[in-house]
């Protein structure tokens, strides 16, 4: 105490704080001069201070928490290895180990992996001409082109066998006045409404609808017309409005008296069906209907022919899709390959690599999309695909089975012979419905199995035509 009142120090390395005058603060030497020598870092401590020599790393290596720690360059991307060469690190430095060389018909990329070379895409085209050129993994095969049956042809890689439009294209047969409807490989040709094929002559002739349907079409009188009939009344009645029914007319002094006989129902009376799909009554006659979506009445005014949305530009697909075309709709599909695999067309995807020996044989080398379209009144059992390897050469023997998609067993798998394995439809399937299945391919080679893959689309479409 200082002249009987109380006084406040601190200990060595602390000061009174000027605020309060009671409390102490940390007196920080390091800011209060050189207490360090010149090559010296000062450090502050609570109460005190303390000199470090700073940490100097060797090349290769920094500094972390005071600690100096290797630098892994091959990480950092701080090597100088080119494109040939694989960075490996080593303590202190790097080191630059040459790449294996790519296997022949492969080539490396800007990153360095050994990507397939896709010799069909060369200015120079590999194969003689009349022949197709397919790229494989490493290589290529030269096959003649695709030989399709009757009504088919290729398409334009020579891949598969699209159907022939004999209607579109003119190829048909059909004799004057008939109307050309397409069919898958073949065409029909109908005659228009109110005519009827002669097989004899091999031309259309009118039909007598008066013969045919005796007192159902008129009231009273029919009259046959080329293609179609009219109606007549007796003396003292006339036609309605519908020129179907008849009206009596019995005249008195002061007014007319009209007496309507009964209309017909054309559609629950008639002989056959009048329509393919729906039948409706009007008064005085009928009318024949389509499904309200994806069919439009064809000229003959009797069968519904299917709407191509995808032809006709009346569908929502997006740039990245594609759209196909079924009975009574459409799809959107999209190819999308899995990872490891790079698309090489507009439905097939290849293997990128296959890290070891057991992956090569049982993932895929390559998967190919298919879509197929039946209407439900296909006639069970029905083979609707046929797989097998092209070319296939003597000692080649496959395994096909169904991978994914078959949970209730629509599908089955038959072996035709050693190099080809058939997809049937089992069971009638009740009702519009799609299907998408994986169908492996195992084929056995000079000792190796290689697997393909086909992801097939089946659209099972309701049977209005």
């Amino acid at each position: 105490s200082v002249g009987g009142r109380p006084q406040c120090s601190c200990f060595p390395g602390f000061s009174l704080s000027v605020a309060d005058g009671r409390s102490c603060e940390d007196v920080n030497e390091c800011s209060s001069g050189n207490v360090c020598r010149s090559d010296e870092r000062c450090l502050n401590t609570a109460g005190s201070y303390a000199c470090q020599t700073p940490i100097t790393c060797p090349p290769g290596y920094q500094i972390n928490d005071d600690v100096c720690e290797d630098i892994d360059e091959c990480v950092q991307r701080r090597h100088d290895c080119g494109l040939d060469f694989e960075c490996v690190n080593a303590v202190g430095s790097f080191k630059c180990d040459p790449k294996p060389r790519c296997p022949v018909g492969f080539n490396r990329d800007a990153r360095g992996n050994c990507i397939d070379i896709d010799e069909c895409d060369a200015s120079a085209q590999p194969c003689s001409p009349g022949l197709v050129c397919i790229n494989t993994a490493g290589s290529y095969v030269c096959r003649r082109k695709m030989t399709c049956s009757r009504g088919y042809h290729a398409d334009a890689d020579g891949s598969r066998c699209v159907d022939v439009d004999e209607c579109q294209s003119g190829l048909h047969r059909c004799g004057e006045g008939q109307l050309c409807h397409n069919l898958p490989g073949s065409y029909r040709c109908e005659c228009q409404t109110g005519y009827q094929f002669d097989s004899f002559r091999r031309m259309c002739v009118d039909v007598n609808e008066c013969w045919r349907y005796p007192g159902r079409l008129c009231a009273q009188t029919c009259e046959n017309t080329p293609g179609s009939f009219e109606c007549s009344c007796t003396s003292g009645f006339r036609l309605t409005g519908d020129g179907k029914n008849c009206e009596c007319v019995a005249k008195t002094i002061k007014k007319e008296i009209l007496i309507t006989t009964s209309y017909i129902d054309e559609c629950s009376q008639s002989v056959g069906h009048l329509c393919t799909y729906k039948c409706v009554n009007v008064l005085g006659s009928y009318q024949c209907a389509c499904p309200e979506y994806g069919y439009a009445m064809s000229p003959n005014g009797r069968s519904c022919r299917d709407i191509d949305e995808c032809a006709t530009g009346a569908q929502n697909c997006s740039l990245a899709e594609t759209c196909y075309n079924i009975q009574g709709g459409y799809r959107c599909l999209s190819l999308d390959c899995p990872p490891n695999y790079r698309k090489v067309s507009d439905t097939r995807c290849e293997r990128i690599s296959c890290p070891n020996y057991l992956e090569c044989q049982t993932s895929p080398l390559r998967i190919t999309y298919y879509y197929l379209s039946f209407q439900s009144n296909i006639v069970i059992p029905a083979q609707i695909f046929r797989i097998g390897p092209s070319p296939a050469y003597s000692g080649d023997n496959v395994i096909v089975g169904i991978a994914q998609g078959n949970e209730e067993n629509y599908f089955g798998t038959r072996k035709l012979n050693a190099y080809t394995g058939a997809v049937y439809l089992n069971r009638q399937v009740e009702g519009p419905r799609d299907f998408s299945i994986n169908v492996d391919m195992k084929l056995w080679r000079q000792g190796t199995f290689t697997t393909f893959q086909a992801k097939i689309f089946v659209f099972i479409t309701a049977n209005y035509l």
